[in-house]
């Protein structure tokens, strides 16, 4: 039995490590992607040209934005005839506590450094989103503006999971700049940003009702607005259900083969997807270089934050990699205006989907396409629609082939004739 003083030496170690605690990861929104998750493909979760907030900070590949927030500052302050940005520190000052209690992993920064950053970005951010609404607020030679690339970019690493920072800063410094109180403004002016990265229909335009307190960030901000149509119901179907039968749907070959129509619609959201009557009903999907990282950061979100929305993104993708096994799933998907493929290469969108929902942890009981996922299953196993399908496709695939088979069965039915009349002729 160790003596009084070794029992209280671990009592004050252990005090000490309880008082050394981060934050509870209840009150954390900023993560670092998970190692099996990012092993994947961690170029999606990078920034390609600018950093915000601490986790990717001072890489060597992103010092050329860093002077670019300046410079943006320095206009700022110069249009609003401001000597410098003493009342935007004291602001973010009162914020800064609250601001490293959002990051789930220490920031090793001194609360000086702290500040600059939080300013720096957050000022760096509402210019970029308000000259891209108002572009009689650039400059003449405003070098991000002047090459669509780098705008491009910008929308790209500004809704990465590791690259934010959080909401409350936007909306402080955004009283400041324009007119305080008028958040809905500066959602409204976000979602513009955002809407060419979008790959399918579904963003709300209007921002009224929504609370902006439960902001977390841009990217739960994107997340919260991009919204199918079924959001606020209960899923068609269940999991458990599915998985006992099966969890998964053929692809779109094997879909094919057996009756399934696949036709293009323009209405609802691009998670609206619907299956009757053998037709599947799928809103167009458009890929270009930054879909994949747009896709895995959303995902990542959902897997880190799964109370604060339905996990709508990790189902629909888990949808489309079911039909993308190969290039000849893709290009059928393309034919029939399904998939709008800005990359030109088949095989590229194939390996993109086939690897997205790697290392993703899928809802233990909820599942919004589980409905249609035994409906189609239901429709396969038909062997009548099978049949009728081999039919068509070897036979009524084109008008030259319905003709050759409409001819052969009126040569049947004059040979089937005149042998009757051979065997039983008629008697006068």
């Amino acid at each position: 039995m160790q003596p009084n003083g070794g029992a209280d030496y671990v009592s004050v170690c252990i005090d000490e490590k309880i008082a050394a605690l981060l934050p509870s990861p209840s009150e954390c929104c900023i993560f670092r992607v998970h190692k099996q998750l990012g092993g994947v493909n961690q170029k999606a979760y990078e920034p390609e040209i600018v950093a915000i907030g601490p986790y990717h900070r001072g890489k060597s590949n992103l010092q050329m934005m860093e002077e670019h927030k300046l410079r943006y500052l320095q206009l700022l302050l110069r249009r609003k005839n401001e000597i410098n940005a003493e009342k935007y520190v004291i602001a973010i000052r009162s914020l800064e506590q609250e601001a490293r209690r959002c990051y789930a992993e220490p920031i090793n920064l001194t609360s000086n450094e702290m500040v600059e950053m939080m300013l720096l970005d957050g000022c760096f951010i509402i210019e970029l989103m308000r000259k891209f609404e108002m572009a009689y607020l650039r400059e003449k030679n405003d070098p991000i503006y002047k090459m669509d690339w780098t705008v491009n970019s910008l929308q790209r690493d500004l809704m990465l999971f590791e690259n934010q920072m959080p909401f409350f800063i936007l909306r402080k410094l955004f009283d400041i700049i324009e007119v305080p109180n008028q958040h809905k403004r500066l959602i409204y002016l976000a979602l513009c940003f955002f809407r060419d990265l979008l790959p399918g229909p579904g963003c709300r335009e209007s921002v009224e009702g929504q609370s902006n307190s439960k902001i977390s960030h841009l990217l739960g901000l994107i997340h919260n607005n991009w919204l199918p149509s079924f959001v606020g119901t209960e899923p068609k179907g269940d999991l458990t259900k599915t998985r006992k039968n099966k969890h998964f749907i053929p692809n779109t070959t094997v879909l094919r083969e057996a009756g399934v129509k696949l036709k293009k619609v323009e209405d609802g959201t691009l998670f609206d997807i619907k299956f009757k009557n053998g037709v599947m009903q799928i809103p167009s999907l458009t890929i270009e270089d930054r879909t994949e990282s747009f896709f895995r950061n959303l995902i990542a979100y959902e897997q880190y934050c799964p109370d604060n929305q339905l996990s709508y993104i990790t189902d629909y993708v888990r949808f489309v990699d079911c039909l993308i096994d190969s290039p000849k799933d893709v290009a059928i998907l393309s034919r029939c205006g399904i998939i709008d493929n800005w990359l030109g290469d088949d095989e590229v969108v194939s390996r993109i989907f086939n690897r997205i929902s790697d290392a993703v942890t899928m809802p233990s009981n909820q599942f919004q396409y589980a409905d249609i996922f035994n409906k189609v299953n239901v429709h396969c196993s038909r062997r009548g629609n099978r049949w009728m399908a081999k039919l068509n496709r070897n036979y009524l695939n084109s008008p030259w082939a319905i003709i050759s088979v409409l001819a052969a069965l009126i040569l049947l039915l004059l040979t089937s004739t005149q042998t009757y009349f051979t065997v039983f002729p008629r008697h006068n």
